[in-house]
């Protein structure tokens, strides 16, 4: 009894010790999205990202890709353009749709840069690339890298429910501008009712036929101002996309912190 009582015991420990050292399995389809090598992430914080990343690529077939290092060894933009050549990522094949963030932590620059390819230039073009950096920038700026990445995935993801073009943060996309809208076409149709439920006109071309005539005409120049604005000068230094060195063209913009 003691023998049988003894081997339940250890076959019970070893399955705890078994599972205890399997790696987590993240419900995703196993491939990798997010390379960490200047380590500003914690492991968990790497698996959520990499689920978060798993579902919004599925989402719209395009891989969001986030890539951290210690020293590009290069600028920003040609770290990204040769990541793509090199390494060919692609949600629906290699040189595929793609979202690519990467950001260099060489205390020198400390820069990064977002790029779309193919359906993720279609869907993440320069404009909505702006957007994306105005709002992850001050997550970068404090060291929050977690919150800046899952910002990052999760407004490109929403940005690419738009028809391409079309502004996401502009003023007729806001609410406040549809209820306006809205206001404004109903004051319409009051207006429109009112107006036609009114007594009967009485007046017509006819009423004062043979009365009426111009009598004095007089057109005089008062004055004439003209204001000269000086044009801002453009201080951005490489921003927008361009096309790698193997042929693939793509959106992008950049941004230091």
């Amino acid at each position: 009894m003691r023998t049988k009582l003894r081997g339940i015991t250890i076959a019970i420990l070893t399955t705890i010790i078994m599972f205890s050292f399997q790696p987590t399995v993240l419900a995703n389809d196993g491939k990798q999205r997010i390379f960490d090598e200047a380590e500003l992430l914690t492991d968990n914080e790497v698996q959520q990202l990499e689920q978060l990343t798993y579902e919004h690529s599925k989402k719209h077939e395009i891989d969001f890709i986030i890539v951290t290092t210690p020293k590009a060894g290069k600028d920003i933009k040609k770290f990204v353009q040769d990541y793509y050549d090199d390494n060919a990522p692609g949600y629906d094949k290699p040189h595929g749709n793609a979202v690519i963030f990467a950001i260099d932590m060489d205390d020198a620059v400390r820069e990064f840069y977002l790029a779309g390819f193919y359906k993720g230039k279609k869907y993440i073009d320069d404009t909505r690339i702006n957007h994306i950096i105005s709002k992850i920038t001050p997550y970068l700026k404090d060291g929050n890298y977690y919150t800046a990445f899952a910002t990052l995935i999760e407004t490109g993801s929403e940005y690419a429910e738009y028809v391409p073009g079309i502004d996401p943060e502009g003023f007729y996309m806001q609410t406040w501008f549809h209820l306006l809208a809205a206001i404004v076409i109903a004051g319409g149709i009051v207006f429109f009712m009112a107006y036609n439920s009114g007594g009967k006109v009485t007046v017509n071309e006819r009423t004062y036929t043979g009365d009426f005539r111009v009598i004095h005409r007089k057109d005089r120049f008062i004055t004439k101002s003209v204001t000269r604005r000086r044009k801002p000068k453009n201080n951005s230094s490489g921003g927008g996309g361009g096309i790698t060195g193997g042929g693939h063209s793509h959106s992008g913009g950049r941004g230091s912190f």
